[in-house]
C-alpha cells in the first residue's frame, strides 16, 4: 500500500444519552452510553481491514457511521479526501454510491416483496440508470460475478426461495452493483452454514482483486479475519486495544484482551494443549467506565499503572502497535523461568 490512506478515521466518538428516570429529573449530570469513544483508525486503498471484539464492543457501530446509517457524536471521518459529514444532497446520494454495506442477516435486509432483480436493480434506478434493457444487463452481470450462476435461473426469484448462502450472494451482488469504491461487511458468513462460509470468504477476496476494494470486515470471529483480511484491530468498550498485520497479531498477540480471545478459538489438533486465559466474564457498566485501560478490571495482568493507561500506542516492531506493557512483561517472565 502506498500514499494517503483511503479511509481516515480520527477520535471518532457516539455516545447515546440515557433516557432519565422520575428520580433523575433533578439530577444535572448527564450520562451517556459511550459506544465508540475515541478511535483513531486508517485503511489503505485495496486494504482488508478486520475490526473484532465481542459484542458491545463498538465494531458494528463503527461501520454503520462508516455508511451513514448513524451520525457521529465527535470526530471525522475523511474517504478518499472527502469528508464524510457532506451537506449537500447530490454529493450525499455521490457518496452512497462510493460507500456500501453488507450486513449480518440477509433475509433482515431483503424487501420479502422484491425479486432478486428488483432488489438488485433499485440501487441502480436511485443512481440514475432507467433503460429497461442496460438494467437487465448490469443485474445479469453482476450476479455472474457473485457467482450465482446461471443468473437467468434466479433472477426473478424471491428471498424465501432462496438459501442463505444465496441470499448473502443477492446482498453482496447488491452492494456491488454501483460500483463502491469501499464495502463494509459486517459479520456477513455469522449466520450462514459453517460449509459455505469459506466461498462468501473467498468470493470478498476475488472482488477485492478485480474490483479493488477497499473493506471494513466486522466480525468476533477471528479464524475468519485471519483468512481474509490484511491488518486486524481489536476493539473493547469503545476503544482499539491493538493494531497491527493479522498474522503478527495472531502469531504474538501483545495486549491481554487480544490475548484472551485468542486462547477462545477452537484448534482443530486434538492433540495440541492450548492454555485458556480465564478472565470474569462480566464486562464493565459501559455508563460508569472503569479509569485508565477500559480491560483493567478483568484483566490477569493489571498492575495500578493501568488506572491512568490512555491507550496511546506505542510501536513495538514495524507496523504493529500495542497498548500494553505488562502482559509482555509477563510474558517474557514466563519465558526466562
Amino acid at each position: 500500500m502506498s500514499g494517503s490512506p483511503l479511509i481516515q478515521i480520527e477520535n471518532l466518538k457516539k455516545y447515546y444519552p440515557v433516557n432519565k428516570g422520575f428520580k433523575d429529573i433533578f439530577n444535572k449530570e448527564k450520562k451517556f452510553v459511550k459506544a465508540i469513544d475515541g478511535v483513531d483508525l486508517t485503511i489503505d486503498k485495496g486494504e482488508i481491514l478486520g475490526l473484532a471484539g465481542e459484542s458491545g464492543s463498538g465494531k458494528t457501530t463503527t461501520g454503520e457511521i462508516l455508511v451513514r446509517l448513524q451520525e457521529a457524536t465527535d470526530g471525522t471521518i475523511t474517504i478518499d479526501g472527502h469528508p464524510l459529514n457532506l451537506k449537500d444532497k447530490q454529493a450525499q446520494k455521490s457518496f452512497r454510491k462510493e460507500v456500501q454495506m453488507i450486513f449480518q442477516d440477509p433475509y433482515e435486509t431483503l424487501n420479502p416483496r422484491f425479486n432478486v432483480f428488483e432488489t438488485i436493480a433499485e440501487p441502480l434506478r436511485i443512481h440514475g440508470l432507467k433503460d429497461k434493457k442496460a438494467l437487465y444487463e448490469k443485474v445479469m452481470e453482476v450476479l455472474e460475478i457473485a457467482e450465482l450462476k446461471p443468473a437467468a435461473h434466479y433472477v426473478h426469484r424471491y428471498p424465501h426461495e432462496l438459501s442463505g448462502g444465496q441470499r448473502q450472494r443477492v446482498a453482496i451482488a447488491r452492494g456491488i452493483v454501483v460500483g463502491p469504491k469501499v464495502l463494509v461487511a459486517d459479520e456477513p458468513v455469522s449466520m450462514l452454514d459453517v460449509s459455505i462460509r469459506a466461498d462468501i470468504l473467498n468470493l470478498l477476496k476475488d472482488l477485492r482483486k478485480k474490483m479493488g476494494l477497499t473493506m471494513l470486515y466486522v466480525s468476533h470471529d477471528l479464524s475468519t479475519i485471519k483468512y481474509l483480511c490484511d491488518r486486524i484491530a481489536i476493539m473493547y468498550l469503545g476503544k482499539i486495544m491493538e493494531i497491527g498485520p493479522v498474522d503478527e497479531v495472531v502469531r504474538n498477540p501483545q495486549h491481554p484482551y487480544t490475548q484472551v480471545l485468542l486462547s477462545a478459538v477452537p484448534v482443530a489438533d486434538p492433540t495440541y494443549e492450548k492454555k485458556r486465559i480465564l478472565i470474569d466474564d462480566e464486562a464493565p457498566d459501559q455508563i460508569n467506565l472503569p479509569e485508565g485501560c477500559r480491560f483493567g478490571p478483568r484483566c490477569p495482568y493489571a498492575k495500578e499503572a493501568c488506572k491512568t493507561c490512555n491507550h496511546d500506542y506505542t510501536e513495538v516492531f514495524e507496523g504493529h502497535q500495542h497498548a500494553c506493557i505488562f502482559a509482555k512483561e509477563e510474558q517474557i517472565k514466563n519465558e526466562d523461568h
